[in-house]
């Protein structure tokens, strides 16, 4: 799923390419994606590009008359940027904004359709997308601990809640917490001043340093290949493979659609943490640490 980074250079280069500019239509392919109807799809056409922002993991496109589209990219959700002239993305666009200068597709690959387009009137109307996390870029270190100390759950669930920080996700939760040197298990309640201090810095320079990455990477074209499966990353997708830090071979916690990876000689002391799967199968002959 697209997460903060992401998002942001999604945005920049919307900014570039449609803020001030008319929509001249937009197609709907797939009905499913389209949550909402008031207003209509046809009811866009004509209206001028004012805004744009990003609502946590939200990307919402603000139209002349306070009328707004709210994208939920999802898993498999992305967008893609053709100039005009060029050919669409194929079978797996779902919704196409048209402009004059090129089309906006929102694509979603495989069979599940998780994507969403709601079309919205109104400030008000945008509330119910607003999951209240705070913005991890914008906090101070105090504001930061008082929120993640809010609530008692493992660091992972906490970094990954909308309630409580906007726009982090599997992907980036594991590099930052890879960073802070801390367990993705380690209940939020027992953490010292220390570790709060540590995980504040890991969010804003893992946040903050990738952003710049994509941004460079990405320069005056759009972003393509945007993925959570990064080659740079320390552990995200890297189950089996060492460690930068320490050369130890990357872990993994199994769950019915996605997994954490963490590394057991720099987050845990050497422990392996139980996969609620493969733990149970082995029993007593699963290795308690990574010297086992």
């Amino acid at each position: 799923m697209p997460e903060l980074p992401d998002i942001t250079i999604y945005l920049e280069r919307l900014e570039a390419l449609i803020v001030g500019r008319p929509l001249e239509r937009l197609d709907v392919r797939n009905a499913f994606v389209l949550r909402s109807v008031a207003p209509s799809p046809a009811e866009l056409s004509g209206r001028r590009v004012r805004s744009l922002r990003r609502m946590g993991k939200r990307i919402v496109i603000g139209f002349e008359g306070d009328v707004f589209a709210v994208i939920h990219l999802m898993i498999a959700g992305r967008l893609r940027w053709r100039a005009t002239g060029k050919k669409s993305p194929g079978k797996i666009w779902l919704a196409a904004f048209v402009f004059e200068h090129g089309t906006l597709y929102l694509t979603e690959a495989g069979s599940s359709r998780r994507a969403s387009l709601h079309l919205v009137a109104g400030e008000d109307t945008l509330a119910p997308f607003e999951r209240g996390g705070l913005e991890p870029l914008a906090i101070d270190r105090d504001a930061f601990a008082a929120r993640l100390v809010s609530e008692n759950h493992t660091l992972k669930r906490a970094l990954t809640d909308p309630r409580l920080f906007s726009g982090i996700g599997n992907a980036y939760s594991d590099e930052i917490l890879h960073r802070a040197r801390l367990s993705p298990l380690t209940l939020t309640s027992r953490l010292s001043a220390e570790e709060i201090g540590r995980l504040y810095a890991a969010v804003r320079d893992t946040l903050g340093e990738w952003t710049a990455r994509l941004r460079a990477e990405i320069g005056d074209g759009f972003p393509e290949e945007v993925t959570a499966f990064r080659p740079e990353f320390a552990v995200h997708g890297k189950f089996g493979r060492p460690c930068p830090v320490c050369d130890a071979p990357v872990q993994r916690i199994r769950y019915a659609t996605n997994e954490t990876n963490y590394c057991a000689r720099c987050q845990t002391g050497g422990r392996l943490l139980a996969d609620r799967a493969l733990s149970r199968l082995l029993r007593q002959d699963w290795p308690r640490s990574i010297d086992e």
